[in-house]
């Protein structure tokens, strides 16, 4: 009878330690429905969104996550009108898809007006409480949680780079849109304490980069700050060329800017971002509640150098500058 009663009380302990384990492993034979949703066009191989894109998935994979055999993916994008996010998000409820994937701030409220049960988790997003999207970062609350790409220490840092690039320097511009707007008033504060004035200019559509430059001429500026407008990012190719055309150094917020020639950017690491991302995709599918999953601030940047745009603007970057720098064109 001891036996019997010690063997009981072992399978007992065993089956509740085995409780929680089932919580977290993938239900056999679902297969999982993702709803992807991106402001942008769909993207091509070579682009830059097809390779952060891969990040992501490269990470999945290696979480067990495989397309066609336990997920599947519906793919919605807006082609870059934003005023299609909404109907596209709706879509994806009506598909009863497990999880939507947001890009950024504009699709991750697009996706949260359509349905506050399905989980959402974005991409990138600046400030996610300002957005409204999350009740605060340490507890987002209803069904939404993600990365943000800023931390205090961002804003500091880039004027910083900038006046070590172009060290006469004290005018910056700020080429800047109604969605990061925001963040001006820090820049303000620190651009105060290192003797910069800062000149923003606030773009809200394609085609007044263009005059904005000429502004930045009229201004007589030493140097340019871009901030992280989606629209921005898909206008890489214009703007770097225009820098490029008005002579003006630039720091840039993400490193593909400088692979499309632009002259140096400081941002967080997609490296390390896109397979945080899936992560937070896999404990959600594995049973974790978005409103119990912190929003994660970065916690690693890249600082990458094009010296061919260096030489072309005539400038010299410090030789510590370029012991700093996760990567160096040359």
């Amino acid at each position: 009878m001891r036996l019997s009663a010690l063997g009981l009380l072992v399978t007992c302990a065993l089956g509740l330690l085995w409780i929680p384990h089932m919580a977290t492993t993938q239900p056999a034979g679902k297969v999982w429905r993702i709803g992807s949703l991106a402001a942008g066009a769909a993207p091509s191989e070579a682009s830059v969104a097809a390779s952060q894109r891969a990040l992501f998935w490269q990470a999945m994979h290696e979480l067990g996550w495989v397309e066609g055999q336990n997920i599947t993916v519906e793919r919605r994008y807006a082609e870059g009108h934003d005023e299609r996010l909404p109907v596209l998000a709706a879509e994806l409820v009506q598909l009863k898809v497990d999880l939507i994937l947001a890009s950024g701030p504009q699709e991750t409220r697009a996706a949260k007006a359509a349905t506050d049960t399905i989980p959402i988790v974005f991409a990138s997003a600046g400030d996610p409480v300002a957005f409204g999207l999350v009740a605060s970062l340490a507890h987002p609350g209803g069904n939404v949680t993600g990365l943000s790409i800023m931390s205090p220490e961002l804003s500091r840092k880039r004027l910083e780079l900038l006046k070590e690039v172009v060290p006469g320097g004290s005018r910056v511009a700020v080429l800047t849109r109604a969605n990061v707007n925001y963040l001006l008033a820090e820049l303000t504060s620190v651009a105060t304490s290192l003797g910069v004035t800062l000149y923003p200019y606030d773009v809200q559509t394609a085609d007044e980069i263009a005059h904005a430059f000429a502004a930045m001429r009229t201004a007589r500026v030493d140097a340019l700050l871009v901030l992280s407008a989606p629209l921005f990012i898909r206008q890489v190719r214009r703007i770097v060329e225009l820098a490029a055309t008005y002579g003006l150094p630039t720091l840039y917020p993400f490193n593909f800017y400088v692979d499309a020639g632009g002259l140096m950017s400081y941002g967080p690491s997609d490296a390390h971002r896109w397979p945080r991302v899936a992560r937070y995709v896999d404990k959600i599918l594995k049973g974790a509640k978005p409103a119990d999953l912190p929003v994660e601030q970065p916690v690693e940047f890249d600082l990458v150098i094009n010296l061919k745009t260096a030489q072309a603007l005539g400038i010299t970057i410090p030789p510590l500058l370029l012991f700093q720098a996760t990567q160096v064109i040359r």
